[in-house]
């Protein structure tokens, strides 16, 4: 979603929603197999109601992989992952064994932070509906992850009050030092405080991935330039949207050199309010793909810092050809490449070292 000081905040970023709003499932899906083997979890979810062509094992080259992640994946620490966003649906079948608070027991009357209007409340509710689709991607990456639902949208607002309510979420998501923040919105205008809060999530370790922007401009260019994703902190990932046929989606914004990595973000499956599932298009899909598996590489690996994790992600990306010119690397996200690496980096990491008498 978009935020900018001079104009009314507009819906541009992450939800190109198929008509006014997500198309419902009515219809139950056709039955599958999926060997369950040695996963991590149940391979039905790969395949629920909930699930994309992002994560679908059949999709061999335009998804991400994530069942052969699950092969290696092992859970040793818990993640916290804090959704910037419209809200969500805390009670959602689909998530509500996710929902995360830093204070007291999750309820009906604190669930999150709710920074969008007059006063600050504990019940960010989702009117929308992004923030629980961007949440449910998160989960159907690493199911056990924590969502940290802070709300920023207010569609009456002002654009400056909605920038104003972002800050105050970033600044929140840094106090409460959490492990990684999705940040699926953003606007052409760059903020000083917004920048300063980020530099201190780049202090403390914090890993934040951040839509590239829906506006089909070439980021690299100064003049086309969309921030939080653009401000080129060393602990930011910018994420861009490709299809299932590997093609860069018409309305991502790209940059070969401003644009880390690209992820699933056409037609998107996943959760809704209503206890619904739906779809929705845009990069801000692709980031929450990208934030799901940078939460299993720190669950496995916690004492891995923000640069190493980066490095995984991107280092690991398979390398496609119509990305190139649009996406650094022309990589797209690959989490059983990802977590293979992760493995090999932390066996080097943790070698033990051998000293040997020198000779004389």
């Amino acid at each position: 979603m978009k935020k900018t000081a001079k104009t009314l905040l507009a819906l541009t970023l992450g939800l190109q929603m198929m008509g006014a709003q997500a198309q419902i499932l009515t219809a139950a899906l056709p039955a599958a197999t999926v060997t369950a083997a040695t996963l991590a979890y149940n391979p039905e979810l790969l395949i629920s109601r909930y699930a994309s062509w992002g994560i679908d094992p059949d999709k061999h080259l335009a998804s991400i992989n994530v069942k052969d992640s699950w092969l290696k994946f092992k859970k040793n620490r818990e993640i916290v992952v804090a959704v910037i966003d419209t809200g969500i649906q805390a009670d959602h079948a689909f998530l509500v064994k996710n929902i995360y608070v830093p204070a007291g027991k999750v309820s009906a009357i604190n669930y999150g932070v709710d920074f969008s209007g007059e006063k600050v409340t504990n019940t960010p509710i989702d009117q929308h509906g992004h923030g629980t689709h961007v949440a449910g991607i998160v989960k159907s990456i690493f199911p056990d992850v924590k969502i940290l639902a802070l709300k920023y949208y207010n569609p009456k607002a002002s654009g400056q009050a909605n920038l104003d309510a972002t800050i105050k979420a970033l600044k929140y998501a840094v106090d409460m030092k959490v492990d990684v923040i999705n940040y699926s919105g953003g606007g052409p205008e760059a903020s000083v405080d917004e920048l300063r809060i980020l530099r201190e999530a780049e202090k403390k370790g914090i890993l934040v991935i951040a839509a590239a922007g829906n506006e089909r401009s070439n980021i690299d260019d100064k003049r086309h330039a969309y921030y939080p994703a653009s401000y080129g902190l060393s602990n930011i990932i910018t994420v861009g949207a490709h299809d299932d046929g590997l093609n860069i989606i018409p309305s991502s914004n790209y940059g070969k050199n401003s644009v880390d990595i690209a992820a699933p973000g056409h037609r998107i499956r996943s959760a809704i309010p209503g206890n619904g599932a739906g779809y929705m298009t845009g990069t801000s899909q692709a980031t929450a793909f990208v934030t799901g598996v940078a939460a299993l590489i720190k669950s496995k690996y916690p004492r891995m810092k923000f640069e190493q994790v980066k490095n995984i992600i991107l280092s690991s990306s398979l390398k496609v050809k119509t990305f190139e010119g649009k996406i650094l690397g022309a990589g797209k996200l690959d989490a059983a490449r990802a977590i293979e690496l992760a493995d090999s980096v932390n066996q080097k990491l943790t070698a033990p070292s051998v000293r040997k008498v020198a000779n004389q």
